[in-house]
């Protein structure tokens, strides 16, 4: 069971990724939409984007209550 101070301390990373994740949706597409693409910073940014996401899934997953407790 996580206390209080660790659940405050685990949100606001949740947010932090979470807003780190949308800013690099938006470098994403604009790079994509504005011509010379680079190739591969679009693939470096979307890497780091996917490891972003798991990291978020996996602190949501802490915070929600055991179901079955």
């Amino acid at each position: 069971m996580l206390t209080e101070e660790q659940i405050a301390e685990t949100r606001a990373s949740l947010r932090e990724l979470q807003v780190e994740h949308h800013d690099l949706d938006l470098v994403i597409d604009h790079l994509m939409l504005n011509p010379p693409a680079d190739d591969l910073l679009i693939r470096r940014l979307k890497k780091r984007k996917l490891l972003l996401k798991d990291r978020i899934v996996a602190l949501e997953h802490l915070l929600q209550p055991d179901v079955l407790a």
